[in-house]
């Protein structure tokens, strides 16, 4: 008997041990085969870019050389090359709308003669039901959003057609408030002004992220479901 519970004892450590390993192999599977935002976002970009012409290398040099043009100036080109960016999005949206309605019933019956001589005066009015009903509402919503600030990035890609995927990233961390803004977006060569900068307007397939971490955005986080769902039911 001891023998057999010792052998259960066993088999069940060894199924745990297997299954833990087996949880821990996927969970490193799926970290691993999960790509980060920025091979997200080139991936996506790539896949919209059109093949690059096959070219034929000259009898002295290729025009992909860094003497090729000598007369470039220090704008971003190549991979790696620092690139600004002045962003300034405003976004705003007003929705009004108005509903009114009105309904009213009215209806009388009643007996104004009877055979005879017979007095109607008690039943001439028997039944005389009147409603009415009014609703009247209005709603109104409006948004707001505005983020104005400069970003100097790199240019994490360079697509067949010459159009810089360029990608920048800032970290702030003051007051016990840690924000973090993202961007990335296709920039053309052309729009790059003398001081290597180009406007937000004029970046392609733009995405900007500003996240925050601390006080203040703890207090300002939605709730979590569980008390969404108390709130609603209470009422609140």
């Amino acid at each position: 008997m001891t023998s057999f519970f010792g052998s259960m004892l066993l088999l069940a450590v060894l199924s745990t041990v297997t299954l833990a390993g087996a949880q821990s192999k996927s969970k490193k599977t799926t970290s691993e085969a999960r790509p980060d935002g920025l091979a997200a976002y080139l991936q996506q970009v790539s896949a919209k870019a059109l093949p690059m012409a096959p070219t034929t290398p000259g009898s002295l040099w290729t025009d992909s050389g860094r003497l090729a043009n000598m007369v470039t100036d220090y704008k971003a080109s190549r991979v790696g090359d620092l690139v600004t960016i002045s962003v300034a999005q405003n976004l705003s949206a007003t929705t009004t709308g108005n509903v009114s309605t009105n309904r009213s019933f009215s209806a009388s019956s009643g007996i104004s003669a009877l055979p005879g001589h017979i007095k109607t005066s008690g039943v001439a009015n028997l039944f005389s039901p009147t409603s009415a009903q009014v609703l009247s509402g209005k709603s109104q919503a409006t948004s707001l959003t505005a983020l104005s600030t400069t970003l100097t990035g790199r240019v994490a890609a360079v697509l067949p057609s010459g159009t810089l995927v360029v990608e920048a990233e800032r970290q702030i961390t003051m007051a016990n408030e840690h924000e973090t803004v993202i961007l990335r977006g296709l920039v053309r060569p052309g729009d790059l002004d003398a001081a290597n900068t180009v406007a937000s307007n004029n970046v392609g397939n733009l995405e900007v992220e500003v996240k925050g971490k601390g006080v203040v955005s703890e207090g300002v986080r939605p709730p979590n479901p569980v008390v969404k769902w108390i709130l609603r039911v209470v009422g609140f």
